[in-house]
């Protein structure tokens, strides 16, 4: 008799009562082992998992990439990335939304996390937009799919756990959202002017500022560009390993943060508890996930979700079309790592087998998550905004993300129908 059915009804209950999402997925894996193979055994695997992964060296590239991120935020970097994409943009109808939208991707780039990338922002460009008549609508909409851009531009965590759960290459997984990252803020850019075209929003700009002062302001957003082209720059060309390339990148924002006149001894105690916190609370997860994973592997639930698939579908956009569907259903009631932790121990067996890229299709899954973060009724970015500035309502945000929502369905289309621009630079 199977029993996986019994074990994802059981894993779902637990979801819904509120069980934290690493607890339950090790609690479901290791029962549903245990009613397999025994007692004894399970618990050797399950000792395993914990104390070898625990170990594994390479698992050190994630509290390294969340060092970097919180000392990227601790240099208050993101106030001069957004000050110089304005001074670019600010001639533009929507030039400070698209300036949100630019400076977004850029502290994305050195920050790695969707979170904290619209809270920070949120602090920096509502005001401003706000000073300048912009609807709330429009600049809570743009620094909340802004902020999207944090799990896919690297160094992404998302992409981390990916490439664990897949044993994929991580280095190949960051060169390979590089790509798909421009192409957002492109296209969120756009959808800024959609969204002023359709609300009918006519919005006063500023004279266009002389070349060499548009020059001028790149200088302040220097370390930030010299720090991702280190860390990007080292691992395209083979110096460093993605782990190592986490060391020097968080020693790199250290120093930012000296550079910047940032430094003090309070702040710095406070980024590394709160790198030691959440790293704790990332392997627990990530740990809860791979005990799942080996329920996964010895139930059979793989092989019976391929034949159920195929029987839909025997080709492999059919296989991403069901996919996005999944996530897009999963993504109303589950946050992002969640999503990540549950699924893709389930579907990337099946993506090879199809012959999909297993690094393009970690891309994939990375996108359709963004989307769940800005769609009701679990939009995580929305909430974030919703914390700072209490007094915008989460309906007006949510309805002034449709435009930047379509964008982002355009863009899946767009990288689905030609993989080569997510596999170009790996």
């Amino acid at each position: 008799m199977e029993h996986w059915p019994v074990g994802m009804a059981i894993l779902v209950v637990l979801l819904f009562l509120g069980v934290p999402i690493a607890f339950a997925l090790a609690s479901v894996g290791l029962v549903g082992v245990v009613a397999i193979i025994g007692w004894s055994p399970s618990l050797a695997l399950l000792g395993s998992v914990f104390f070898d992964n625990g170990r594994d060296y390479s698992l050190s590239v994630l509290p390294l990439f969340l060092m970097m991120g919180n000392f990227v935020v601790q240099s208050g970097i993101a106030r001069e990335l957004y000050e110089s994409a304005y001074a670019w943009l600010r001639h533009r109808k929507g030039g400070l939304a698209i300036a949100t939208v630019v400076a977004c991707g850029a502290f994305s780039s050195v920050c790695g996390s969707s979170l904290a990338t619209a809270a920070t922002m949120t602090k920096i460009a509502l005001p401003s937009m706000r000073r300048y008549g912009y609807p709330d609508q429009l600049s809570t909409a743009a620094i909340a799919a802004g902020g999207t851009l944090g799990i896919l531009i690297p160094p992404s965590v998302i992409l981390v756990f990916y490439g664990i759960l897949t044993q994929q290459d991580i280095g190949r997984l960051f060169l390979a959202g590089l790509i798909p990252g421009v192409i957002g803020v492109i296209g969120y850019s756009i959808a800024v002017r959609l969204s002023m075209r359709f609300q009918g929003i006519d919005l006063q700009t500023e004279s266009k500022l002389p070349l060499m002062d548009r020059i001028r302001a790149l200088k302040s957003t220097a370390g930030a560009l010299a720090l991702f082209t280190f860390v990007m720059g080292g691992i395209y060309l083979g110096v460093f390993t993605p782990t190592e390339s986490a060391g020097m990148g968080a020693a790199g924002a250290f120093v930012l943060v000296i550079l910047k006149r940032q430094f003090s001894v309070q702040a710095t105690l406070a980024v590394l508890f709160d790198t030691m916190k959440t790293t704790a609370m990332m392997f627990f997860i990530l740990f809860g996930a791979l005990t799942f994973t080996n329920y996964v592997n010895m139930s059979g639930m793989t092989q019976d979700i391929q034949s159920l698939i195929t029987g839909l579908t025997n080709s492999p956009l059919g296989f991403i079309v069901i996919v996005l569907c999944i996530y897009l259903a999963l993504g109303c009631v589950l946050e992002s790592l969640s999503m990540i932790m549950l699924t893709v121990p389930v579907f990337y067996p099946i993506a090879a087998n199809l012959g999909i890229d297993l690094i393009w299709f970690g891309i994939f899954v990375v996108m359709v998550t963004e989307i769940s973060y800005i769609t009701p009724p679990v939009g995580m970015n929305a909430f974030v905004l919703r914390s700072v500035v209490p007094d915008v309502r989460l309906g007006t945000i949510f309805k002034g993300l449709v435009p930047f929502v379509f964008m982002d369905v355009l863009r899946i289309a767009l990288l689905t129908a030609f993989p080569v621009l997510v596999l170009f630079l790996t």
